[in-house]
């Protein structure tokens, strides 16, 4: 079984500042691996190791700047076997159709994909488009929102924890899942892992023909910032209690 999870770079959040205008700075912001993927990565390594013979393949596309050393190897560091990433600036700013069809490029690249895992959303957008278009460019079937995946032959047994419901579906091979962050606990790498990663294949590559973009970004500020009350209930008093709840309730 060949597993591929896909990841995106993103820029650390804790390092994104709020100008005056509320625009965001990135200029000082590192890469780091968008941190729902974290739990597609190691789905897919437990998926791996679950399945005699079976090989976990991480992918991913973006600027030319996502092509560094330690980004890589904190990829290759989480139980995956090899990496498969286009990185050209042609790929800035990609929407998630773009970003789909850039990633069914690396799967035809990497050739008999029998699953694909995705995170259910990026730390920036959070837009929980990639995974369905991916499938849709593959001409595979999808299953979101999966909290639990088990590998069953030539079918996935996914649990799907819904508002109101714990669903549980089969999907036959190939297929995209795109996993929660209950699915998997993202394993920690420890130097032995991160000297590993090292030796590990690495396939970087440029982009030709990238889609264009759908979705036109017209702009992407912070939100306003809300003046606070600054108001403190003494719990010893009487009713504070009760004053607390009811200011709390006023405010939602």
């Amino acid at each position: 079984m060949k597993i591929a999870a896909a990841f995106k770079v993103v820029p650390d959040d804790q390092d994104i500042k709020v100008a005056g205008d509320r625009t965001l700075d990135y200029s000082k912001a590192k890469n780091t691996i968008s941190v729902y993927d974290l739990n597609a990565l190691e789905v897919a390594a437990q998926l791996a190791a679950e399945v005699e013979g079976s090989a976990a393949v991480a992918i991913t596309a973006g600027p030319a700047s996502i092509d560094e050393a330690k980004l890589k190897k904190s990829a290759l560091a989480r139980g995956v076997d090899e990496l498969f990433m286009t990185a050209d600036d042609a790929c800035a700013g990609m929407d998630a159709k773009a970003t789909a069809a850039e990633l069914a490029k690396l799967v035809a690249q990497i050739g008999d994909v029998d699953l694909v895992v995705c995170g259910d959303g990026s730390a920036d957008n959070y837009a929980q488009q990639v995974d369905v278009q991916l499938a849709c460019k593959l001409g595979w079937p999808v299953v979101n929102a999966a909290t639990k995946v088990t590998c069953k032959g030539d079918v996935l047994e996914v649990e799907r924890t819904l508002e109101d419901a714990v669903e549980v579906v089969e999907v036959a091979l190939p297929a995209v899942v795109s996993v929660t962050p209950d699915a998997a606990e993202p394993r920690i790498p420890g130097m032995k892992d991160i000297l590993a990663a090292g030796k590990k294949p690495m396939n970087v590559a440029g982009a030709s023909d990238v889609a264009a973009a759908a979705i036109e970004v017209v702009d992407c500020k912070a939100p306003e910032q809300a003046d606070r009350k600054l108001e403190i209930f003494d719990a010893s008093e009487d009713g504070a209690i009760d004053s607390f709840v009811a200011a709390i309730k006023a405010a939602l």
